[in-house]
């Protein structure tokens, strides 16, 4: 008998297990049947600063947690779910899902993000969930500067027979993308994705690149792009927020993806991004496979993050 593919909501938890766990242990260290005294609540303060979720976060919830529990007795499952509450209700604005229909125009999606944060792989399980629905789709390889970033991109289009508009290498990307974007329209497709570069290292070059980009492509459509989504790496924890304000700066991000957070135990750097820049987070990755990026759910989360049932 075939065997039923695990839920998502367990491979989330799953996914979050290393921070779950390490949050968790610590909890269980610090909040052991014993009375919620301010200098628990300042060891947990520091506690929740250490798992990324920021300082304006960690003192937020240790407020909360005071002001319903402070000289009590608690467990440490007591803690979690009042922790877990609070989360959700900081990340339920930011749980936006990423909804693409047919509407007879072409929508064209710009990809940024650091190299190596795992857009080219989004892409792919981007495409084939909307490929699932019916949807048509042609990808720019517009990051001309690395011939590997283009090589990895047309292996993934010949896996989901999705046609790549390339260049040579150092090609001019803002020309590249002016071209897909004329012929992914002469073709009747219903989504352009347009891969970027992400030299945060020359943050003056990946500006001008990409508000170049941006100023050739609405000559052709004054509303594209649709969508512009930064794919983060939740491994690079604090770091995230540098490559959102730098990204927001540049592009104009309208949506954030998170990669990756099945191999860190900072996954508490989410809840952090939500507080501070309040956009949609669409989805996240726990895995490799298409099925392992799915919509960002606040409760499923904030009940993961912290190693609860929901």
């Amino acid at each position: 008998m075939k065997s039923e593919k695990t839920p998502w909501w367990q491979r989330l938890k799953q996914g979050l297990k290393k921070t779950s766990e390490q949050l968790g242990g610590q909890l269980r260290q610090l909040v052991t049947a014993r009375k919620l005294d301010q200098q628990t609540l300042d060891q947990l303060e520091d506690l929740l600063i250490q798992a990324d979720m920021s300082v304006p976060i960690a003192q937020q919830l240790r407020q909360s947690l005071a002001k319903q529990r402070l000289d009590q007795d608690v467990t440490d499952d007591e803690v979690k779910a009042i922790l877990a509450a609070d989360i959700e209700q900081i990340l339920i604005p930011s749980a936006v899902p990423l909804v693409m229909e047919k509407t007879g125009t072409l929508q064209v999606v710009l990809m940024v993000g650091v190299n190596g944060s795992g857009k080219t792989t989004t892409i792919s399980k981007l495409t084939k969930q909307w490929q699932a629905r019916g949807l048509s789709v042609s990808w720019a390889a517009c990051d001309t500067f690395r011939a590997a970033a283009v090589e990895q991109l047309k292996v993934w289009g010949q896996r989901l027979n999705v046609p790549v508009y390339a260049n040579e290498t150092g090609a001019d990307a803002a020309g590249l993308a002016f071209e897909a974007i004329t012929q992914a329209k002469d073709a009747g497709k219903d989504i352009l994705c347009i891969d970027t570069a992400g030299r945060l290292q020359n943050k003056e070059g990946l500006m001008n690149e990409l508000k170049k980009i941006i100023r050739v492509i609405q000559k052709i459509d004054p509303q594209a792009p649709h969508h512009t989504l930064l794919v983060l790496d939740a491994t690079t924890g604090q770091n995230a927020y540098q490559q959102v304000t730098i990204f927001q700066e540049v592009a104009g991000i309208t949506g954030l993806i998170m990669t990756k957070l099945d191999g860190t135990a900072r996954g508490g750097v989410l809840v952090g991004l939500a507080k501070r820049f309040g956009l949609p987070i669409h989805a996240i990755g726990v895995g490799e496979t298409a099925d392992d990026l799915q919509p960002f759910v606040a409760s499923d989360f904030a009940h993961s993050l912290l190693g609860l049932e929901r």
